[in-house]
This record gives C-alpha cells, structure tokens and sequence, in this order.
C-alpha cells in the first residue's frame, strides 16, 4: 500500500501517513481511480489541533479492521481544511445542508464526480443513541452503492444543484451610519452583561466584533459600544481561555463564562486579539488590555514563530492524547512548585481548587481580580510556567498559512507602533519577507508552506486580502515603499482573478484558474476569520488613501461596493459580519490619514507617537522624508518652517498642517468630536 501523504506539507495529513488507510491527497488522481474501480470516494477532513479529529484518528483510522473496510469499498482521502479551505467550504455546506450543523472531524462519502451523497461529522467506533458506528455505517454505505448507485447518484447531482442555487451573491442594500447604530442595537440585545461576549455556551472571542464596536466608539463616542468591549475583553483576559502564564488564548470556552476553554491555540485568533486589546489599550488607556497585549505579542514570537520568520498555524488541544494536560493544576501540584505559602495564595488568586473546574479534581487558571503583590505574582508566575515547560507540551502545527501570517503581521505593526515594541515590527517584517518569498510564485499565491517549501495549494481570496492588509500595515510602520508595491500587486492580482462576473463587490472565493470543484465556494460571512471578501474590502479601504490618485478612487470604489453586497448580513447577522464592519467604519470615517513629514528627527518622531496613540482604528499613520519615493501619502507634504509636519485628512479634506504634538491632539481630538 503506497504512503500518498509522506511528502505532504501538512502536519495533519502526515499524522496520517502511517495509518493502516489507504489514504489519498486530494488530487485529480484520486478521483480517478475512484472512476477506475467504480466505487464511492470517502472524505475525511480536519486540523491537527482539533481534538475530536485525534479522537476518530486513534479509534477508527488506526484500527486495522475498519481500514479493511475503507479500503474494500472506498478510495479514501484526507484533506487538511486549513490548507484546502476551498474543499471544506464545498463539503461543509453540504453537511450543513443535510445535517443541520457541521464542524470536524467532517466525514462526507461522494460519487466518483465528487458529488457528496451522505456527510456527518465525528462517528464513534460503537453505536451511541441517535449515531451509527463508524464500521456500521461504512457496511451500510458501501452496500447501497452496490444496491441503489443511481438512486445515490440522482440525488447527488440534486445536492449539488440546489447548493448552487442557494450559493448566489446577495442583493445590494445601503451601509450608511444608519446602518452601523442598528448593528450596534443588535449586538446589544445578544450581548451577555453580566458574564462578557455574545450568546451562551459555547463561547468565541468576538474579536473583529470588538474592533468595530472599538471603532463605532471612536466615531460616535457611543458609551454602549465601548462597554461591550470592555466587558468582554476583561470577561476574556480572566478567564481560562486566556493562558495566565504563557499569554495566548485558547480557540474557545466550552462554558458561557469563559473558564474552561478547547485548549487549541490558533494564530489568527490570537493575530486578532493581539490587535483589539492594543487597539483598546490605546484607546482607554487600560493597564489589564496593555498587559494582555504584551503577553499575546510574546506569545506569538516565543511559542509560534518557525524557523524562517514565519508563523506556525496552531498548538495542539491535546497532549499525549488528552486535552489539556500541559495546562491545568490542582492545589497540591501548585504547592510542589511554589511551596506551602506561595501555593496556597496562587490557588486562591489563580481560582484553583479542591474539587476543580476541568476534569478529575484539575483547575484552569483564571484571574478573576488583581493580585495585590505585584511583585510576588510575577515570581509565582515565573516559576509555574518554568514548572510547566517541563511538562508534556502539545504538538505545534507548523505550516504556515499566507492569510494567518498576514493577520499577524498586521496585529504585530499595529500593536508594536501603538504600544512602543519596535521588535514586533521587526517580527512583522521578517514573517513579510518570509511568506513573500516563499509563498509567492509568478505573482500568484501559495496557501501554505513547511519548512521553508510551499505546498501545492493555490492561494484563495483571503490570503490575498489578509496578506495584502499586512503589508499595508508594515508600509505604515516602516515607511518602505516596498510593501505598498507588494501589498497593491496583491490587490490587482485579487480583483482579477477573484470577482465574480458582471456583478460589482461580489468575490468567489478560489481564482477563476482554480481547480474546478463542484461549485465554485463564495461565502462572505466573517467567521473565526475573516471572510476572503471582506479582507480584500479592508485592505483596498486602507490602499485607497496610501496609493496616488490613478489607483486610489478604483480601490475605493472597490471596497465601497463589496460591503454594500453584505448589507443585508449586517443588518440580519452583525456578529458573523465583524469584519465588514469595520471597514464600513474606516469607510466612512474616511479614513483618517496622518501624513508626518520630515527628517529622521526627534520632532517626528514625537508627532508620530502622538499620532499612534490618538489615531482611530483604521486610520493611516505613515511617516518619512516628504516627498519619498513610492511613498504617495507623502508627496507635496514639505515641511512648516523649517519643521516636520503632520498632515491630517478625512477622505479627500485635509486640515492645516501642525507641527508641534499638542497641536496634532486637538486636530486628531476635534476630529472625533465631528463624529469622524
């Protein structure tokens, strides 16, 4: 049986490799040979830190009976949902069509064609009530191919037809300020006051939400907006799903109260976060948001940057096959580490307890106060997480995804510059020159890359958009022009390739040149990350005012058209619309652009810290040498007497030029009190 996935790219399909399966990649070869012996194809899709996929790894594809069945009646192939998102959007809107819900480990059996015919999720090797066997439903799969083939594939091709006509861009509706105050209304009434975040359990961090509502703050100086994130981003960093020692949060809180989170680390998740609690350090001037900042921003460099400069996709949720293992405490394993003095105050402070809050008698850490002994917590800290890294650690998915890296990198720009930690910049700027250079071929991009080799999946939309609003950032941070050139190509190339045929804002998600699936995926909601669309709408708001007159109007116009398609989501579902939200914001509070011309001086340089400091999410802070080559924003920007000036804008309107820091303050200052 040859071993198809040994030279994959993927940690998760090489989890696999040594399975008694005979697995397949996805490929045109294995739906090939799917036709050859005329049998159905059985797809299975997830992610190496998804625990329930370790599950059904250890229990069913390890097991040497039920890879005789796969194997005598399937062609069986495993996909990567984070390196094919492509593929897992196809099949997860045909599990949730004929499921009602969907999630990972995704199992879907297919006609040869690629059809899907019957999909599920998670199957246990013995029968629980309302769920098959995993062996029995393989039998009773194989048999009906057998018995009724045209029965299954007639209702395949129904499938697959009336998902394409569910799949259509939405109608046009107006995005005006209107719109925004109903969003907020809306996000109000699904809010939890008193324990943080939207809905019950289980629990995602809102992050892009909590951008838009830090932003809708800025414009309006609504009170509820920034209650709602303040609430949640205290609610967040106190509890378990925060890591208390290390920095970093979890992929969710299995509970409505934030204490017991899935432990899987994710990079995008943490890109976000590191940029919203930045964003509202900045804003309110929180110690707690500030401190949480920094420990995510460390977290990424310390536990998620590869080799080349990169960042790594995931942490694993489990260790050595049980979840949580590196992370969680008990009274008395605190008291080996710190003693009896130390140990009985951080079970206190640490909510730690006798009968625990996980599983058998273990505690997460919270922090639900601040510790009185600053001093003592920071040498308790020390000294657990010490304790800690001695334990079993979680695997590390390392390949590295373009659109998550562009995430980070423009969280570590924005953060750095707003939090005065020059060294992120410079981690930002080593993950651009890394992704570039690897990822990019031809102009095109690659999904994914492991050790420094890209993989054979093309780009799709977000990565376009992601990695195109990071460089955009990095443009902003450093005042090379270099990135504004590579951010813009990023942009064309997504315009042209991705726009969905005679209709204005709306994108398919894959490349018109694209492998050919059974619809082509165009899904605009915002998710645990941005949609592809409403990346792209981001980054073409923020090109608009960094790039000369010949490009800036067409970006505009671009980005002004993809949120007014989402009108209707935003109205009907603002928190799975975070992201379009906040380029609406950006869209019409300009966006603000901070131009600082002069020399390297020290004069600059104070108008640019005042500038990161006061500035709106969204707005654009650049400064340099006026008149830079390929650097727009600074062209017949001269100096004031001899003096380095800011240049403040809204949209096309630009105040007189100040050159001294007090006077940037009340231009930047007045501004939000217009309502900017």
């Amino acid at each position: 049986m040859a071993n198809r996935l040994a030279a994959a790219t993927s940690p998760y399909l090489l989890q696999h490799a040594e399975n008694p399966v005979d697995w397949w990649p996805w490929s045109a070869e294995a739906l090939a040979e799917a036709k050859r012996r005329d049998v159905p194809i059985l797809l299975s899709i997830g992610y190496a830190a998804c625990h329930w996929c370790h599950v059904m790894a250890h229990e069913s594809f390890e097991d040497a009976e039920t890879a005789r069945l796969m194997n005598e009646h399937f062609v069986n192939i495993k996909v990567d949902r984070e390196e094919r998102p492509d593929i897992d959007a196809v099949y997860m809107t045909a599990t949730q069509a004929m499921t009602g819900q969907g999630g990972w480990p995704m199992t879907c059996f297919l006609t040869p064609d690629g059809e899907p015919f019957h999909c599920g999720t998670y199957y246990p090797p013995q029968p629980r009530p309302g769920m098959p066997s995993f062996q029995h439903l393989l039998v009773a799969v194989a048999q009906a191919w057998q018995e009724r083939r045209d029965e299954l594939r007639e209702g395949a091709g129904k499938i697959v037809e009336h998902l394409a006509g569910q799949l259509g861009p939405l109608p046009p509706a107006p995005v005006d300020a209107g719109a925004l105050d109903a969003a907020l209304l809306k996000l109000t009434g699904e809010a939890d006051p008193a324990r943080g975040g939207f809905g019950g359990a289980p629990k995602f961090p809102p992050s892009m939400v909590l951008e838009f509502l830090l932003r809708h703050h800025e414009r309006t100086g609504s009170a509820e907006a920034l209650s709602l994130v303040e609430s949640c981003a205290e609610a967040m960093a106190r509890g378990g799903i925060h890591d208390q020692l290390a920095g970093g949060f979890a992929r969710y809180s299995v509970d409505a109260s934030w204490v017991v989170p899935h432990f899987e680390k994710m990079l995008y998740d943490n890109a976000l976060l590191l940029r919203v609690y930045a964003h509202l350090a900045r804003r309110t001037g929180s110690a707690l948001a500030a401190g949480v900042a920094r420990m995510t921003g460390e977290f990424l460099l310390a536990r998620l940057r590869t080799e080349q400069g990169g960042f790594a996709a995931s942490l694993d949720a489990d260790t050595l096959g049980e979840e949580g293992l590196t992370y969680v405490w008990t009274p008395a394993q605190l008291r080996e580490v710190l003693g009896d003095d130390d140990g009985a105050w951080a079970a206190e402070l640490f909510s730690v307890t006798e009968s625990g809050t996980f599983e058998h008698g273990t505690s997460v850490l919270q922090l639900r106060r601040d510790p009185d002994d600053r001093e003592r917590f920071e040498r308790v800290r020390a000294a657990l997480l010490a304790a800690r890294d001695e334990r079993p650690q979680p695997g590390r998915d390392d390949k590295v995804i373009a659109a998550w890296n562009g995430l980070a990198i423009t969280a570590l720009c924005e953060a750095g510059v707003a939090l005065d930690e020059p060294h992120w910049v410079s981690a930002a700027l080593d993950a651009a020159s890394a992704v570039l250079g690897i990822h990019l071929r031809d102009n095109r991009l690659r999904r994914s890359s492991r050790d420094g080799t890209a993989g054979d999946a093309a780009g799709v939309l977000e990565d376009y958009g992601c990695l195109a609003e990071g460089l955009l950032a990095l443009h902003q941070a450093t005042g090379d022009p270099r990135w504004l050139t590579e951010a813009t190509n990023l942009l064309d190339t997504a315009l042209a390739n991705f726009a969905v045929a005679d209709t204005p804002g709306a994108y398919h998600d894959t490349a018109d040149d694209a492998e050919v699936l059974v619809h082509r995926p165009s899904d605009p909601t915002d998710n645990a990350s941005p949609s592809g669309a409403s990346a792209l709408a981001n980054a073409l708001v923020t090109a608009s005012v960094l790039v000369g007159p010949d490009r800036s109007a067409r970006y505009r116009a671009a980005a002004e058209e993809a949120v007014h398609r989402t009108g209707r989501l935003i109205a009907k579902a603002p928190r799975f619309a975070g992201h379009w939200l906040t380029a609406a914001e950006a869209l019409l509070a300009g966006p603000v652009q901070v131009a600082i011309a002069g020399p390297d001086s020290t004069e600059r340089d104070l108008l640019r810290a005042v500038a990161a400091r006061r500035a709106h999410g969204g707005a654009v802070v650049l400064a340099g040498e006026p008149d830079a080559a390929g650097v727009p924003l600074l062209a017949d920007r001269p100096l004031v007497s001899g003096q380095a000036a800011a240049y403040v804008c809204r949209g096309y309107v630009c105040d007189r030029p100040v050159t001294s820091p007090d006077d940037l303050v009340s231009a930047l200052s007045a501004r939000s009190e217009q309502g900017i």
